[in-house]
């Protein structure tokens, strides 16, 4: 993102403190996907992740005309909705939350629909699973939502040391689950 699109937000935001509805479906139509995508592999459920969603845009629309930029907008609504997800999971009993199709379906090879790649998606989707709630969040932030160790820091709240220190234990904890798996 760069300054162009901060200050592009910026107006947006203020457009909408002043009713602009406009404004707001534009916020909405660029972070839809982006959102609902986020939540639902944290939260594995396609009805929650919606709510997450409609709920991280109500509190855009509601907190627009204080809305002040200490960092990207991206990170600011990255940040509303990793805590809304974490609240949920909190709400939910204590039962492990699996973490279904966790990578997207456009990253898988489109002409491989074997046996054998379903497996290995299914595998790596209960190694992911059985990571702790921070490693899985880390992952998912850094591997399937492209955030730099910078960004997920800004996200999450978390000093850069307990970002990369949780991805070098979550990714060598995905190594060991995921070592019978040969190419």
């Amino acid at each position: 993102m760069n300054d162009k699109d901060s200050i592009n937000e910026l107006n947006l935001m203020k457009r909408i403190a002043s009713g602009e509805i406009d404004a707001f479906s534009e916020i909405v139509k660029k972070y839809q996907d982006k959102i609902l995508s986020l939540a639902y592999r944290f939260l594995n459920d396609w009805s929650k992740a919606e709510d997450i969603t409609q709920e991280a845009f109500l509190r855009i629309y509601k907190s627009a005309g204080t809305y002040t930029p200490q960092a990207r907008f991206s990170t600011w609504l990255y940040r509303i909705v990793v805590n809304l997800c974490m609240d949920e999971q909190r709400k939910q009993s204590k039962a492990p939350i699996s973490i279904e199709e966790i990578t997207n379906c456009k990253a898988a090879d489109p002409e491989s629909n074997s046996l054998e790649r379903k497996e290995t998606v299914e595998l790596v989707k209960k190694a992911i699973n059985e990571l702790p709630e921070r490693q899985r969040l880390a992952v998912i932030l850094h591997r399937y939502e492209n955030l730099s160790y910078d960004q997920i820091c800004e996200v999450t709240q978390w000093s850069k040391s307990a970002v990369e220190s949780l991805l070098v234990r979550a990714y060598a904890n995905l190594r060991e689950k995921l070592k019978k798996i040969e190419k």
